[in-house]
């Protein structure tokens, strides 16, 4: 019976040995050429400029933290000890000249001391710095905001309970539609509204901008719903698109349309009509969609929630009619809420690694400035067949292709004959790119 089970055995096990070799290889020599890309920007020697120094000469310099977490973070990894996986890959370290990467814990008390010293401040400016260098070399001018908070859960002792009814933080993010870069972030306890200082967030926004290019048009949920807001975009000539709350007022506004003015699409019906809240120095357009809905047996008013939605907006009907309004502001979910979801699962910052509020600040913006780079490289240097993937599939594709380091005569780096022209298309791509941004 035992040699049975061992002949069924063989016939399941594939048919290679395992060995040994001195040879250096990496397993990441896709992410090498990522990395090739942050040292043709400039990115190590921004980090170095603008970021807290060591309280002495021994102490890393802050680009030996935050550059191979970039990478790790672009590589897959999910929380501070897998920055290990950086460190043991001889040959990517070999390829982009990266001597010694500090041990996890070291990274932890570097995140606090940063979040202490102002980095949080500093690292807003590089990633500001290359926000614009980018935006300025584009063809347009007027972008759209899209505004939008999230939820990360946190067991942190220090975690603020949120409104959603889990602990953790609740971070408020701008991100450009066109282009899909971050343009702020705001890293928060969970505990604060996602409408508090929306204004203020906006206007940050606004004065980020580089010389000739402007926000001219801003979407957001009903966290955004406030007079302040609206004032301010009338003010300032942006035109919105946001959510309406469903209060008292806008109830009544639904009430007084009368049911010919209601036009029918597929699955719902839409109207508008004109509103305004106490303190909005101009009334605005209320598109109104609402769904079909049978009220319950024991219900004695109709669920508004359920049966309809509305989204407030200065655009005139000449420039975009009801039904378009709605389409648009539709986008946000491709535009910014899955962009958040690549920059959470993508990036891992799904979660935060320390108990300390500002060293996950730190953490969040090192993500956002991560997940900017990213897209920066997937735009402009990528073929592309690439420019729509999301990076778990970069990663598939590009980062995660073996290669073998070879010493001759200098350093060279080997991979298999179908990658070859890729890779070399790529660095010309680097190459062409940085001597036009330098």
């Amino acid at each position: 019976m035992q040699a049975k089970s061992q002949h069924k055995l063989k016939n399941r096990i594939m048919p290679f040995k395992l060995g040994k070799t001195n040879d250096i290889i990496t397993a990441n020599a896709g992410l090498s050429i990522f990395g090739e890309f942050l040292y043709g920007i400039g990115l190590n020697k921004a980090i170095d400029e603008n970021l807290p120094r060591p309280g002495s000469n021994r102490g890393y310099l802050p680009s030996k933290y935050v550059m191979p977490l970039i990478l790790m973070l672009n590589g897959g990894g999910r929380a501070l000890e897998d920055i290990r996986e950086i460190s043991n890959d001889i040959g990517l370290r070999e390829l982009l000249n990266i001597a010694n990467i500090p041990s996890s814990d070291a990274y932890g008390l570097w995140l606090r001391r940063t979040g202490r010293n102002g980095g949080l401040e500093r690292l807003q400016l590089v990633n500001n710095y290359y926000f614009c260098r980018y935006i300025e070399k584009e063809d347009t001018n007027n972008y759209t905001l899209d505004l939008d908070a999230t939820g990360i859960k946190s067991e942190k002792e220090e975690a603020k309970m949120s409104y959603k009814g889990f602990k953790g933080y609740m971070p408020l993010l701008g991100h450009i539609a066109e282009n899909g870069l971050v343009i702020l972030d705001e890293f928060r306890e969970g505990n604060i509204s996602p409408s508090t200082n929306n204004l203020e967030f906006i206007r940050k926004c606004v004065r980020l901008m580089p010389p000739g290019k402007k926000i001219k048009y801003l979407r957001a949920d009903s966290a955004s719903y406030q007079s302040a807001i609206f004032n301010e975009c009338e003010s300032s000539s942006i035109k919105f698109v946001i959510g309406a709350k469903l209060d008292t007022s806008v109830k009544a506004a639904i009430n007084n349309i009368k049911e010919e003015e209601w036009k029918s699409c597929e699955g719902f019906k839409i109207a508008e009509t004109v509103h305004s809240l106490e303190k909005t120095k101009k009334s605005f357009r209320l598109i109104v969609i609402r769904y079909p809905y049978q009220k319950g047996i024991f219900e004695k008013e109709v669920n508004y929630e359920e049966k309809y939605t509305a989204i407030a907006t200065n655009i005139p009907n000449s420039e975009m009619e009801a039904l378009e309004v709605k389409q648009w502001y539709n986008g946000r979910g491709e535009y910014s809420e899955n962009r958040i979801k690549e920059l959470k699962n993508g990036f891992s910052m799904e979660r935060m690694p320390c108990g300390d509020f500002k060293a996950n600040a730190v953490f969040f913006r090192i993500g956002v400035l991560s997940y900017n780079l990213f897209k920066m490289f997937q735009l402009k240097i990528l073929p592309k067949s690439y420019r729509k993937h999301q990076i778990k599939t970069i990663r598939w594709k590009l980062y995660n292709i073996a290669g073998k380091i070879v010493y001759s005569g200098g350093i060279y780096l080997k991979v298999r004959n179908y990658i070859y022209e890729l890779f070399e298309k790529i660095r010309n791509n680097i190459y062409n790119f940085c001597c036009s941004y330098l």
